[in-house]
Formats: structure tokens, C-alpha cells, sequence
């Protein structure tokens, strides 16, 4: 990766204003974070103090992308699908909708719809890195917006709603917004880790203390959400901000999937294989343990090339 160095006297606050000057760019924080060149261009700071001087490192980020596969499956007890997904070079997402009447997967088909429209928007190369964060960021209420016009219009909907859960790729940095129950996972080396959490009543309670795992399976409130998307006004949700490695592997995934196995199993079926065959190997795990729900998993491992530039939708949004 290219470097350009610069040599500044004196203060390192200093040093940082004098190059923010040089390149025009703005501020954003200190030894080994970001500046924002222009209204494209990322650089990473190193600073580095000799004697008689501070080195300032600047190196241009990297656009890295998702190499992904997916599938989305009814399972062996629901008639039809309420799950949709999205999977594209830079945005990967997994909707789990709930309601009567086949409102479920219209409302998961909007969520995904609209992130699948505004993907176009949030990766076009003159948006600059904040705009594109706020307007990803944003998208839950155009979600939200969306379920209760669709609700008002057709009261068969009513009460219909949706979980989302979303990476959103820009250069080396990656965007989680999420709410509901459906999750995301990190596989970085051996190590596995969900990155999302559960908006559940089994999870606050968890995190209070006042159950432990094993109570979960046999709790009457295993399955209530405190969080989702159904029309009544959530207009934001804080992003995640994560850097992202080459060779990293991400799991987005329904509650079909999470519910059924654990993240030991999980991890052993997605380490070692290719993206087609984890994704196979998670779904054929799901049945044979019974797959109560629908299920859909995106595998997605992060690669310096696009390697398929196309927009894809799943399930209910195909």
C-alpha cells in the first residue's frame, strides 16, 4: 500500500493541523486513526516522534469487499418463508419478519427492498464516508416508515414486523446496524465472535444476571423481542463500527439458524471450508436437528477484489 511521509517540528497537535492544511482534510482524531481527504479519500495516521521532529505517516485506505454465498431455506415445520436477504460487495443483510397472514414476509421484503435501493446510493464512489454511515444508518426509519404505510394501507398487515441485520462495507471499515434477533459473526483466525446482540427479554435478562444459559432453552419468554421493526417509530440505531482484515469471515444469519446451534457448532461447520459449503453445511445442520423456523445464512469473507458486483435478494424479497 502506498505511503506518503511527511516531516513536522514541533507539537504533534500542531504536526496534525499542518497536514490537515496541507491535503485540505479534516481532523478526525489522533495516532493510528483516520482523516478524511477531500470528500472520498481515507488515509491512516502514524505518528512517529524522533528527536527533532514528529513523522506523520499517511497511508490511503484500501476498498475491500465481501465475497459472499447464501441461501435462505423454509425449514421443516413453517409453511411458507418470512426471511429475505441481501447480499452485494458491500452491503450483506438478513431480515426476519413475524406477523399473520404472510405479513411477515412482507415486511421482511420491504426491509430488504429498501437497503437493496439504497445500497446503489451508500457504495457510489462520490459519496464521501460519512454521508454514506449517516444515510445507512437512516435506513431503519425509511424501513420503519415503509412497514407502517404498508400497514395502513392493507389493515390485514397490522401488527407485522421485522428484525434486520446488516454489514455495511466501507474500505477497511465495516458498519453493523442490527435490531431484533437475527445475528452476525466474526470468524477471524480460530476465533469466532457474535458481534451483534440479541434485543430480546432472555438477553436482558442475561445481562442482568438474573438467569444463566442453561435456564434458556425451558424460559416462557424465550422468544419475545424488545426490539423490531413494525411501523411504530424507531427512527435510529447506533452503528457498530468494526475494522475489517483480509481473510476475516462474517456469518449473518436468522434466528433459525442461532436458535438450533450452538456457536461451537457453528464455528466447526464454517472453519476450513469454502463459503458454498459452510453455507450448505449450516443449513443441512439446521434440519437435521429438526428446523422448527425458517432459516438463512449468508457467508461472506472479506477479499481485495470484486469479485461479483451484482445485487442478489433472498426468500421472501426474491
Amino acid at each position: 500500500m502506498p505511503q506518503d511521509r511527511y516531516f513536522i517540528l514541533g507539537d504533534a497537535q500542531i504536526a496534525f493541523e499542518a497536514v490537515g492544511t496541507l491535503f485540505n482534510c479534516a481532523f478526525v482524531g489522533g495516532h493510528g486513526e483516520f482523516w478524511k481527504v477531500g470528500t472520498c479519500t481515507t488515509m491512516r495516521v502514524d505518528e512517529h516522534e524522533t528527536e527533532s521532529s514528529k513523522e506523520i505517516t499517511l497511508t490511503p485506505m484500501s476498498q475491500l469487499y465481501f465475497a459472499t454465498a447464501a441461501r435462505s431455506a423454509v425449514g421443516l415445520i413453517r409453511t411458507g418463508n418470512e426471511d429475505s436477504a441481501l447480499t452485494s460487495p458491500r452491503v450483506i443483510a438478513v431480515a426476519d419478519g413475524m406477523g399473520g397472514h404472510a405479513a411477515g414476509e412482507v415486511a421482511s421484503k420491504i426491509a430488504i427492498s429498501t437497503l437493496a435501493q439504497l445500497t446503489t446510493i451508500i457504495t457510489h464512489p462520490d459519496i464521501d464516508t460519512d454521508s454514506a454511515d449517516d444515510l445507512f444508518g437512516q435506513s431503519l426509519h425509511t424501513i420503519d416508515t415503509e412497514i407502517k404505510s404498508a400497514s395502513d394501507e392493507n389493515p390485514e398487515l397490522s401488527g407485522m414486523g421485522t428484525t434486520l441485520t446488516s454489514l455495511f462495507l466501507c474500505q477497511e471499515k465495516i458498519a453493523l446496524l442490527h435490531i431484533g434477533d437475527s445475528r452476525a459473526y466474526r470468524l477471524r483466525a480460530n476465533s469466532i465472535e457474535q458481534l451483534s446482540l440479541d434485543h430480546t427479554v432472555i438477553q436482558e435478562l442475561l445481562s442482568q444476571g438474573v438467569i444463566s444459559e442453561a435456564d434458556i432453552a425451558t424460559h416462557p419468554q424465550r422468544s419475545v423481542l424488545t426490539q423490531v421493526l413494525m411501523g411504530d417509530g424507531i427512527t435510529h440505531a447506533p452503528l457498530l463500527i468494526l475494522e475489517g482484515k483480509v481473510k476475516d469471515r462474517y456469518l449473518v444469519c436468522s434466528d433459525g439458524l442461532s436458535s438450533v446451534l450452538t456457536e461451537k457448532e457453528i464455528k466447526s461447520l464454517i472453519k476450513g471450508k469454502n463459503r458454498k459449503d459452510a453455507v450448505d453445511a449450516l443449513i443441512d445442520a439446521t434440519y437435521i436437528n429438526g428446523a422448527p423456523d425458517n432459516v438463512t445464512v449468508i457467508i461472506a469473507d472479506l477479499v481485495e477484489t470484486d469479485e461479483d458486483s451484482s445485487v442478489l435478494t433472498l426468500g421472501a424479497a426474491q
